[in-house]
C-alpha cells in the first residue's frame, strides 16, 4: 500500500514544474494529476478485487504491478496533458491491486477488532508514507529532473515486489476459491449490497476520504500560493502526516479495548466540532497565520487517523466469505465518491482555506448521521 502513497505525494512539489512542462493554460487543472490517479485506483479495484477470489490475492498484485510499469512509463515520455491524465489513471489502475489486495488478506487472516488492530498498523505504514515523499520528489527534481520521480517510484516497487514475492505466502485458502465466471460479479456486487452495515461504513468511507482528498489536492496551491511557502511546503507537509500516522498507531493499540464503533463515534464529532470552530473563528474568509492553520490541520487530521483503518474494518467485518469482491467494491465505491467531492470542494479553494474547513464540515455531517442511521439498524435488528 505504500507505493500508492509514494505515487501520490512524491509527485506535489513538481506539480507547476509538470503543469509548466506540458503547456497547462489553467493551474487550477493541475491537482488532477493527484485526483486522477485515484479515479483510477477506484475502478481497478472494481475489476481486479473479484478476479482475486478466485486466482488468489498474489497473482492479482503481479498483474497490477506490470499495468504501473506501463502507465508509469506513459507518464514519462509523454508531453501533453491530457495523456499525462490517462496515464495517472492507469497508474491507479495497477496500483489498485496492491491497496485492494492489502486489505483482502489481512481479511483473509483476521476478523473483528483485532483485524482493526492490523488494518491500522497496515494504514499507518500507509499514512506515513507521506512524510518522506513530498520532501523526496521535491530532492529528486532540484537534483534531476520531475520525470525521475517516476523512475525512483518505479525502482522503489520493483524492490517491494520482490521482498512481497519472497516473503508473503498466499492467504486464499483453496477451498474459499470461487470458480471464475463473469457471474461472480454480479452475484458478489448482489450479496455484498444486502449487507446493510457494509454498504453504509463503506459510503462513509468514502466521504471521509473525499474531504482528505481535498487536502491533498488542494495542499501544495495553499501552501505556495496562499501563503508563499513552497520551501517549507514538503516539511509542512510531512509533519501534518505524522499526526495522521500517531493516530493510526495510537488506534492500534486502543481498538482492541474500546472497540472500533465507539472511537468511529468520538472521531466523527471531533472532526466535525474541529472544523465548525475553525468556520466560527475565520467565517470572514481571512486566512489564519500559518501556526494556527497547521494547529487546525494537525487537530483534524489526528481525528481521521482513528476513521480510516476502522471504517475499512467496519465495512470488511461482515463480508469475509466475499472478501476479495467485498474490498473492491469498498474501495471502488469510496474512491469514486471521493475524487468529485475534491474536485468540487477543490474549486472554492482559491485565496483562503475556510472552503476546505466547510467542506470537512458538511462531510463530517452527512457521515455521522450515516453512522447514527446504522446504530439505529442494529439496535432495531437485535431487539
Amino acid at each position: 500500500m505504500s507505493i500508492v502513497a509514494l505515487t501520490i505525494d512524491a509527485l506535489l512539489p513538481a506539480l507547476p514544474m509538470i503543469g509548466e512542462y506540458l503547456s497547462v493554460s489553467n493551474p487550477l487543472d493541475n491537482p488532477k494529476l493527484i485526483t486522477s490517479i485515484f479515479l483510477g485506483l477506484g475502478f481497478g479495484q472494481i475489476l481486479l478485487g473479484p478476479l482475486s477470489d478466485s486466482v488468489g490475492r498474489k497473482p492479482i498484485v503481479y498483474a497490477g504491478f506490470i499495468i504501473f510499469i506501463i502507465a508509469s512509463i506513459i507518464c514519462i515520455t509523454t508531453k501533453n496533458f491530457e495523456v499525462m491524465l490517462l496515464g495517472r489513471v492507469l497508474q491507479g489502475v495497477g496500483l489498485a491491486a496492491p491497496r485492494t489486495m492489502a486489505i483482502a488478506m489481512v481479511r483473509d487472516s483476521y476478523n473483528g477488532d483485532y483485524m482493526a488492530k492490523i488494518l491500522s498498523i497496515v494504514v499507518m505504514v500507509f499514512i506515513l508514507v507521506p512524510v518522506v515523499a513530498p520532501t523526496l520528489g521535491q530532492f529528486i527534481m532540484n537534483h534531476f529532473h520531475w520525470k525521475s520521480i517516476f523512475v525512483f517510484n518505479l525502482c522503489f516497487g520493483v524492490l517491494v515486489m520482490l521482498w512481497f514475492w519472497l516473503r508473503q505466502p498466499e492467504t486464499l485458502k483453496e477451498k474459499y476459491k470461487i470458480p471464475y465466471r463473469i457471474s461472480i460479479f454480479k452475484t458478489g456486487t448482489v450479496e455484498f449490497f444486502k449487507i446493510k452495515s457494509a454498504v453504509i461504513y463503506t459510503l462513509l468511507s468514502g466521504f471521509i476520504t473525499g474531504s482528505f482528498m481535498v487536502y491533498l489536492s488542494t495542499s501544495q496551491r495553499i501552501f505556495e500560493k496562499q501563503y508563499d511557502m513552497a520551501e517549507e511546503f514538503p516539511l509542512i507537509f510531512a509533519s501534518l502526516a505524522i499526526s495522521v500516522g500517531l493516530a493510526t498507531f495510537m488506534n492500534s493499540q486502543l481498538v482492541v479495548r474500546f472497540g472500533m464503533r465507539r472511537i468511529v463515534h468520538v472521531a466523527m464529532i471531533s472532526f466535525i466540532s474541529i472544523s465548525l470552530l475553525f468556520i466560527i473563528l475565520f467565517n470572514s474568509g481571512s486566512n489564519p497565520s500559518i501556526e494556527i492553520l497547521i494547529t487546525f490541520f494537525a487537530l483534524q487530521f489526528f481525528t481521521i487517523g482513528f476513521l480510516f483503518g476502522n471504517l475499512r474494518a467496519l465495512a470488511m467485518e461482515p463480508i469475509g466469505h466475499i472478501a476479495g469482491i467485498g474490498s473492491a467494491l469498498n474501495g471502488f465505491i469510496s474512491t469514486v465518491m471521493a475524487v468529485p467531492i475534491a474536485n468540487y470542494i477543490g474549486t472554492f479553494v482559491k485565496g483562503s482555506v475556510t472552503p476546505l474547513f466547510a467542506g470537512f464540515l458538511i462531510c463530517g455531517l452527512i457521515s455521522l448521521g450515516l453512522f447514527y442511521f446504522n446504530a439505529k439498524e442494529r439496535v432495531l435488528k437485535t431487539a
